[in-house]
């Protein structure tokens, strides 16, 4: 039996339902190889050598092929359709190369299919071809970029910023971006305007709006009307004449549907309309892929298979009917950057399967199909017709126009199925597209009902989405479809920016790192640049482009770069970024005086500072004489009072010891008196997680010093009984002395029971723990047996556990989904749920039947090996 590789072990088990046992098809979980992080691992000196490295948890999964070989020397590679897959399967080829499991007898072969059917699938191996040499060139060009950027410049930044954490080749231009964007909103001064709108009656008695557009003859642009006083003025104009219909004006429009889905569209809509990060759609999409459910979910393409368009025709003729179906089918024209790294766009496989026949379990899973299948059933399906009608109202002098629009919807088409979301829209005052218009007619007299002035204000410009964010870089040439959720996700990851609300934002450290790489690594930053080297790697994976020579050409500027920054002093640096960021941190002042001068001292200059443990800070210049500090970013009287600066905030004193709260690497804590060479460990104590550190009183503090809490002596033993926090909550200790060693714990319920709870309860709460502990061992019974799994063996049960029902087999327990009954579940579900839980923690269900028929079929040759590798199948399957 051939042996297989895919990427997972969802994708395996689809897949080897369509191949059967003609076939041994084995997961790799990824990629088996990576560059080592530490410094070395690429060695621009030797050519850009790289040193691989096969990760600890890859290695049983390159032992399960290699002994999978041993039975069979036939490898097939069915690794994702793209660079990443590409990847994945060459890096197995040089792993199982130097295991010595691929031989120079050993078929090798790749196969590709964009979608997991079985006719894709078949048919893909039907044309088997090689590892395709380019699309690897081009993933090492840019592992090996993103290595020399992270750890070369990563260090200049801890270097000369402390409290930076790290930098990347794209993830620092999209940062940019973000910070970019909030810079202008702060920036901006909003602009007032006003807009006049009246409410007309038709002489048959219905109403209808409209808006000036004409005042003392001169067209109005947006900022015509200024302030209140002249909207005054208009409603007077309008008021002061009769106004009558003067032009009816119906024309026809049409709309057409968007094009399906390409991996960049399907962020932005995931995020629009279901509020979806893009690493968390694209995690629900390569569920759907995995289960043969939609085709692959990483691409730039946006055509159709033939088909596919044939099946989505038929199924919008079986829904809708014929006049839904146009005369001829949509072709839409392929976008991408790279047509050898292009795919078909993303499409459900069956276009008769809709949401409800596809038995989704998953909610994301299910709202995310649903909309990939309304979207390529939309793409598909007649423009919807309107109907659009201008109305003008005008004085008989010609001083004053109105204009009333309005539409009618002749035929919905494609929006019975599907409409686009859309992104933020600035400035729109009115929206009157939607609105349906009475019956009007040129001549009649318009009667005024009410007249309306409305003052506005110009708006920021939004922060960025996620939807957004992609949808620029995507403008930009920035970053490919496999890297937009990794890059969104790192800079939120770093802590350089937060999301609220939907929005991206942000942080000081995110400023910092901007602000220090725009100015000694501008390049680097540049727009055009990094789109200019997405092209050239682009071209590498064409076949175009020797990627070591992309390499070297970058390299050389580069570390050139870096080396100009080894002489920087971080004064220097951190007082160009005080010029740079002075419109944030020192916003002038309501009554002119200068915005750096300390508050406390009246004679230094605030400035930025660093320190190692907090990060980035505001301080004073006459330090130490003064001790001024506030959080880094502009004022805030009240955010500083209770701020906690990174040498502590002094809550007051106690016998003559300094009490304060600081901000430390594992958390605040309270600690009395100063690090001193007599005193290198003063006494502290960690602040309880529910407590606000920056809100923290001198007497909590004191309390929290005292701990712990010797409650009294056991009855039983006359051993002590303590009261602490610890790292997991508050709790009770039963031991002889503060070094707790050995002894008994019991868990507190609240952090106020450590100073309240007395020796009956603490004995009462120590019995308990005793008793809970002869309990361990003993099986818990299931709610409902469902049998003996189909593929594996052994028994499946339902349990019901702290954190709700589960199903258990061997060693993995799943957690049933809120949407489905426990009664109700079916040994397939039960298996699915189970799959998915291995897949996640690394572990892996192996099937005993397969094993068996090999042994069988070559019992006289393989019988002393068989029974060698039993064992091992077992310890897999447990």
């Amino acid at each position: 039996m051939p042996v297989v590789v895919v990427e997972s072990p969802a994708k395996a088990k689809t897949i080897n339902k369509y191949l059967g046992n003609d076939y041994t098809v084995l997961a790799s979980y990824g990629h088996v190889r990576d560059l080592p992080p530490k410094n070395g691992s690429v060695l621009p000196d030797n050519d850009f050598e790289m040193l691989w490295e096969v990760a600890s948890d890859s290695k049983k999964h390159i032992k399960a092929i290699v002994d999978a070989l041993k039975n069979d020397n036939e490898l097939i590679l069915a690794t994702d359709p793209d660079r990443e897959g590409e990847a994945i399967s060459w890096h197995l080829t040089e792993a199982l190369t130097n295991r010595k499991a691929i031989k120079k007898d050993t078929p090798v072969s790749r196969v590709v299919f964009n979608a997991i059917t079985k006719t894709a699938v078949t048919e893909a191996m039907k044309n088997p071809r090689e590892v395709d040499a380019p699309l690897v060139e081009a993933y090492l060009a840019r592992r090996a970029l993103d290595y020399l950027v992270g750890f070369n410049l990563s260090p200049v930044l801890w270097r000369k910023l402390p409290g930076a954490k790290s930098a990347g080749r794209v993830q620092s231009v999209c940062l940019r971006l973000i910070v970019e964007r909030e810079m202008e909103i702060e920036k901006f001064r909003p602009q007032e305007y006003w807009t006049v709108k009246a409410l007309l009656q038709t002489p048959r008695g219905q109403t209808y709006e409209a808006r000036l557009t004409t005042l003392a003859g001169d067209k109005l642009d947006k900022f015509s009307i200024a302030d209140e006083t002249q909207a005054e003025m208009a409603v007077q104009a309008i008021n002061s004449r009769d106004l009558t219909v003067t032009a009816v004006e119906a024309k026809p429009g049409s709309r057409n549907p968007s094009p399906p889905f390409m991996t960049s569209t399907l962020q932005q809509e995931a995020s629009r309309k279901f509020g979806m990060g893009a690493k968390q759609a694209m995690g629900c999409a390569q569920r759907l892929y995995e289960a043969g459910l939609i085709t692959y979910m990483r691409t730039d393409g946006i055509d159709m298979a033939p088909e596919a368009v044939s099946g989505a025709r038929d199924a919008i003729k079986a829904k809708f009917g014929n006049k839904y179906v146009p005369s001829s089918p949509r072709i839409y024209k392929n976008k991408a950057k790279n047509a050898q790294e292009a795919h078909e766009c993303i499409r459900p496989t069956d276009m008769m399967v809709d949401t409800a026949a596809a038995k989704i379990m998953d909610g994301d899973q299910r709202k995310l199909y649903d909309l990939i299948y309304k979207r390529t059933m939309a793409s598909q399906m007649e423009a919807a017709r309107f109907e659009r009608t201008a109305v003008d109202v005008a004085s008989s002098d010609g001083q004053v126009v109105l204009r009333a629009n309005g539409q009618v919807m002749l035929f919905d088409g494609f929006i019975a199925v599907y409409e686009e979301g859309k992104d933020d829209q600035q400035d729109k005052v009115v929206d009157d597209d939607d609105k349906r218009l009475p019956q009007i007619t040129q001549g009649e007299a318009a009667d005024k009902k009410k007249i309306d002035p409305e003052q506005h204000f110009t708006q920021p410009p939004p922060r960025y989405t996620e939807a957004t964010l992609v949808k620029r870089m995507e403008e930009l040439g920035i970053g490919r479809p496999s890297t937009y959720a990794s890059i969104v996700t790192t800079i939120q990851d770093r802590g350089y920016v937060e999301k609220d609300k939907n929005r991206l934002i942000p942080q000081d450290k995110g400023r910092l790192v901007t602000v220090f790489l725009s100015h000694y690594f501008s390049r680097y930053l540049e727009y055009d640049f990094t789109a200019d080297l997405e092209n050239q790697l682009d071209e590498v994976s064409a076949g175009d482009a020797d990627y070591k020579e992309v390499l070297g050409r970058f390299w050389r500027d580069f570390s050139a770069a870096i080396a100009e920054t080894a002489d920087l002093r971080i004064g220097e640096v951190l007082e160009k970024i005080n010029d740079v960021l002075s419109p944030h941190l020192f916003p002038p002042n309501e009554d002119g005086t200068d915005p750096r001068l300390c508050p406390n001292c009246g004679a230094g200059r605030l400035s930025m500072r660093t320190a190692r443990a907090g990060g980035a800070f505001i301080g004073c210049s006459n330090y130490p004489e003064c001790r001024y500090t506030r959080p880094f970013g502009p004022p805030n009287p009240e955010a500083e009072a209770s701020a906690i600066p990174p040498d502590g905030k002094l809550l007051g004193e106690d016998a003559g010891d300094e009490i304060r709260v600081f901000k430390g690497r594992f958390g605040p804590y309270v600690q009395r008196g100063q690090v001193t060479e007599d005193n290198k460990k003063p006494p502290r104590t960690g602040v309880p997680a529910d407590w606000d550190p920056e809100g923290i009183a001198l007497a909590d503090a004191l309390k929290l010093l005292e701990l712990p809490r010797l409650i009294g002596t056991h009855p039983e033993d006359g051993v002590n009984v303590w009261a602490n926090l610890g790292r997991y909550g508050p709790y009770i200790k039963h031991a002889e002395n503060t070094s707790f060693k050995g002894g008994t714990n019991a868990n507190l319920e609240t952090v106020e029971d450590v100073w309240t709870v007395g020796m009956n309860r603490a004995v009462q709460l120590l019995a308990e723990k005793v008793a809970s502990r002869g309990n361990r061992g003993k099986a818990a019974v299931p709610i409902r047996e469902l049998g003996e799994h189909p593929e594996a063996g052994g028994p499946v049960n339902i349990f019901d556990g702290k954190y709700g029902p589960y199903v258990k087999w061997e060693k993995i327990n799943a957690t049933i989904p809120d949407t489905v009954e426990p009664a109700d579940l079916t040994m397939a579900q039960a298996v699915d749920l189970i799959d998915e839980r291995a897949a996640k923690s690394g572990k892996k269900v192996k099937k005993k039947a397969a094993p068996k028929k090999k042994a069988a079929a070559k019992k006289p040759a393989a019988k002393k090996p068989a029974a060698k590798k039993k064992p091992a199948a077992k310890k897999t399957a447990d």
